[in-house]
């Protein structure tokens, strides 16, 4: 059964990280959960690499002046059927992924987490005005790669901004995360962002990406004033695998914050081209307009194969990430209880994945 966590309820640095706005949802089964959450001077590093192999290296970014709140590190894993989960090493550290995400039925897929805070911690220490390097290995030859995501507080953001961690399993069939915001949203902002990075696993569409069309998957972004849109066709592909050949051992994409963030729709018709040009980092600006309080996202995968695992957010504002203790069979608590409501529902199933 699926691990689902109570929330994360955080003033971290007095004075400087705050509160979450209050925010009410609707019961749901939830796939994905908040796990983390952090306002004020915050910001957040994300990446990750997957190779058969069982080792690889990737780097992070943590400015100088930096102190380290939260540090995840997730292995993606197929053919979980058995729910055995892999281990390995963080820069020579051992790692037990401790927290299962819960098992993609169609895949049969299951991501894990572990918490390396304070390893990490000792990694970055203050933070560094170069690219920080990290190396991961594997146990088990089911696990696809591994994804870090790292929330540090730094006094030179000047602006309110939020970081949220939702993490689980993806429902091919449709999820849903809505984020909610205390004060409304103000894209002219001078810095104002709204990023999006995810992690998906067991995800691979022909050798290069996006050369066979034939596995993605479909993310859609509204607001209050914006209607449901496509923002891509094409989430998926083995994006961070540093071998040369898609393979089980690398299909694992994790989004970088770093890379390139398109601010308009990946979503051309064209999967080939889409799938080759995504890499799961995406900018929200362009869906955001004044006065909005509401930032809804909904993902699916009509190939059925990949499995969606994480999604974080960078956020100028005050969101309420904040999600209640969910109910013993996955269903959260009443709402009068919620700072921050997501809740993600599967619609029928998917067909069958289609692999090499």
């Amino acid at each position: 059964m699926r691990t689902l966590l109570t929330s994360v309820y955080k003033k971290l640095l007095a004075g400087t990280v705050i509160a979450a706005g209050m925010a009410l949802f609707s019961p749901a089964q939830a796939s994905l959960t908040t796990s983390y959450s952090a306002t004020g001077d915050v910001a957040v590093s994300t990446g990750g690499c997957g190779s058969t192999t069982q080792t690889c290296s990737f780097t992070e970014s943590i400015p100088t002046g930096s102190t380290i709140l939260q540090a995840f590190l997730y292995t993606s894993q197929f053919s979980q059927s058995a729910n055995t989960p892999g281990g390995g090493t963080l820069n020579g550290n051992a790692v037990t992924y401790s927290t299962a995400l819960g098992i993609n039925t169609t895949c049969f897929c299951q991501a894990y987490r572990s918490d390396v805070t304070s390893l990490v911690s000792s990694v970055v220490g203050g933070g560094s005005a170069s690219p920080i390097s990290f190396t991961v290995t594997e146990t088990n030859f089911t696990q696809d790669g591994e994804g870090l995501v790292i929330v540090y507080s730094n006094a030179a953001i000047t602006s309110t901004q939020s970081v949220g961690i939702l993490d689980g399993f993806s429902k091919s069939g449709g999820d849903t995360a809505t984020i909610n915001f205390a004060t409304p949203l103000n894209p002219a902002a001078p810095g104002f962002q709204a990023r999006m990075m995810i992690g998906d696993g067991f995800s691979y569409d022909g050798s290069p990406c996006g050369s066979q069309p034939s596995q993605f998957s479909n993310i859609s972004v509204s607001t209050n004033s914006t209607p449901k849109t496509l923002l891509t066709d094409g989430a998926g592909c083995n994006d961070s695998s540093v071998d040369v050949t898609p393979a089980n051992g690398n299909l694992i994409t994790v989004g970088n914050i770093n890379a390139a963030c398109p601010s308009v729709s990946l979503a051309t018709g064209n999967e080939a081209t889409d799938i080759a040009n995504d890499h799961e980092n995406y900018c929200l600006n362009s869906f955001i307009n004044a006065g909005d309080t509401q930032i809804t996202t909904d993902t699916n995968n009509p190939s059925g194969d990949d499995n969606i695992f994480l999604e974080t957010f960078l956020i100028t504002g005050n969101a309420g990430f904040n999600a209640p203790p969910p109910g013993p069979t996955g269903v959260p608590e009443p709402a009068s209880l919620a700072l921050f409501g997501v809740g993600l529902i599967g619609l029928g199933l998917a067909k069958r994945r289609k692999r090499q």
